[in-house]
């Protein structure tokens, strides 16, 4: 598809005549390669699952890396997704950043062929896979330039709900795709046989079972190879100097691109090496993850500013996003939203298979939690439903937040999340104690749902608010600033639930998310709902 030389959304005339045409197209095009990056991105929460349920010789702490690793990648990865659009054009962006999801994809098919793979090369796969999380920043970015102010709730709403559909789709797909050979008259792997129960949408798989566990990752070419033809022959630059001022061709962007990627991996891979125990290839620092997040943060941002040439001043000219206190003031609330909702679907399946998958019995009182729970809901016929109510209801927040206001909606949905939250984590307790702990699974379960429905909504609501208080030079920088900032829930998360439930304690780690969120209320309070504010209700 041609470059746009000329954009212009908000002239009604324009929009009709040609303009809405081409957003549609984009959009359309955006959804599924936003949704497939996702899914390979947050793939790890399943895969760890049937790995336990094959006899992978590793400890649920280590499974808990991998999920860890995906998510402190794609989060750090999306800080330079943000100004790939500004710098290369939003087709050349997605083009190669969908393209590249193949290589992680197709490794994880390999890795996954042996139970005797070493863990290094799951964890490299997971460090690419984490180009799937980048992805969102770029794709967010590109779609704001595209629609009119009075339509970004709805747009940006339906590009990031229906591309997080890419979690729900991965967690109905791979269970579904691991009970049969589906790609065994290609050289897809033999199949393996189930040593624990697993689950799918549509019953439980018994212990003796074939599964073939490499197709998590061989499903996803069926996708990729396709939208990689779709991107390039379906999308549009728009070279204009609101939009990407100096447009290079499609091989130096390419080079650009791969480059900034390879300062997130660099930097994600080195705080990922301080802060893992030697046993799960660290340096054994045990450097705290917070210190981690923080650090990783600013090496990134800090390279990627001193980057020579042309590129470095085009990114001096959009960190000026860093001098507005909005950006740091949308960045907590966007982590309480869609920080919360890619955190927990990370955490989520192996959770419920640690908390609720073994009775919890006083062995001469030592409390112990390695006896199979016969009762034991499934992960795999649950774990979906969470994210497919938050990725379902997300374009509803966004149409909310445009016909209410982005702040009332967001402040609404911070109540319900206290409460959920607070609540969960009763229950997670009561289970982590009980030798029955299916009785306390039903309460456990709803209560998340209503989790991921209010920060799926709450995810929507805040995107209204972006595209309102910001230039529109700045909306889409900020954009991806934030979702990268927010991203790094899916490590966070994962990491506390598996400190605190080695100690445990799962249900301290709800108090804690529950009491962040308390002081989110106050401040979109303070900024956006006092009437004597900059901004009110945006």
């Amino acid at each position: 598809m041609r470059d746009l030389k000329q954009w212009n959304p908000e002239n009604e005339e324009f929009w009709e005549k040609e303009g809405k045409k081409i957003a549609n197209r984009n959009l359309w095009i955006s959804i599924p390669s936003l949704l497939c990056g996702f899914a390979v991105w947050m793939y790890w929460s399943i895969i760890t699952v049937q790995m336990l349920n094959l006899g992978f010789s590793y400890t649920p702490a280590e499974l808990f890396t991998l999920t860890g690793i995906a998510g402190l990648t794609g989060a750090t990865l999306r800080i330079p997704s943000s100004f790939f659009v500004r710098i290369c054009g939003g087709k050349y962006t997605l083009f190669l950043t969908t393209t590249l999801l193949i290589i992680p994809a197709l490794g994880t098919g390999l890795a996954l062929q042996s139970v005797d793979t070493p863990l290094w090369v799951f964890q490299l796969m997971a460090l690419l896979s984490g180009i799937g999380g980048g992805n969102f920043a770029a794709s967010m970015s590109n779609i704001s330039f595209f629609f009119p102010r009075k339509q970004q709730g709805l747009a940006l709403g339906l590009n990031a709900g229906l591309g997080n559909f890419g979690v729900t789709t991965m967690q109905i797909l791979v269970p579904l795709f691991m009970t049969f050979g589906a790609f065994t008259w290609i050289g897809g792997g033999d199949s393996m046989i189930l040593q624990k129960a697993s689950g799918t949408l549509i019953g439980t798989i018994p212990v003796g079972s074939e599964t073939w566990i490499q197709n998590a990752g061989f499903v996803w070419l069926l996708l990729l190879v396709p939208l990689a033809f779709a991107t390039w022959f379906g999308m549009n630059n728009i070279n204009t100097p609101e939009v990407t001022p100096k447009l290079p061709n499609a091989f130096m962007a390419f080079a650009i691109i791969i480059a900034m990627l390879g300062v997130g991996f660099v930097t994600s891979a080195g705080g990922l090496w301080l802060m893992l125990p030697e046993e799960a290839n660290g340096s054994g620092f045990g450097v705290p993850k917070e210190l981690v997040i923080v650090a990783v943060l600013a090496v990134t941002v800090f390279i990627l500013k001193v980057i020579p040439g042309a590129v470095g001043k085009n990114l001096n000219q959009q960190y000026k996003i860093f001098d507005n206190k909005h950006t740091w003031v949308m960045s907590i609330l966007y982590v309480m939203t869609f920080g919360s909702f890619i955190g927990f679907a990370a955490a989520f399946p192996l959770s419920i298979k640690i908390i609720f998958g073994n009775s919890h019995i006083l062995v001469d009182g030592v409390m112990t939690h390695d006896t199979l729970n016969p009762n034991a809901p499934s992960a795999l016929t649950y774990a979906w439903i969470a994210p497919f109510i938050g990725a379902l209801i997300r374009p509803v927040g966004g149409w909310l937040a445009d016909k209410f206001g982005g702040a009332a909606v967001t402040h609404v949905c911070a109540i319900f999340m206290v409460i959920f939250a607070a609540g969960a984590g009763h229950y997670m307790k009561a289970a982590y104690h009980s030798p029955m702990p299916e009785e306390y699974f039903m309460p456990f379960f709803l209560l998340f749902l209503g989790l991921f429905a209010a920060s799926g909504i709450g995810n929507g609501s805040t995107f209204r608010t972006i595209a309102v208080v910001f230039p529109k030079e700045q909306a889409g920088p900020v954009l991806g600033w934030t979702s990268a900032v927010a991203a790094y829930g899916a490590f966070y998360i994962p990491q506390v639930f598996g400190e605190r439930i080695a100690a445990g304690e799962p249900g301290k780690a709800m108090v804690g998310f529950a009491l962040f969120y308390a002081v989110c209320i106050g401040i979109n309070w303070f900024y956006y709902l006092r009437k004597s504010g900059e901004f009110y209700n945006p």
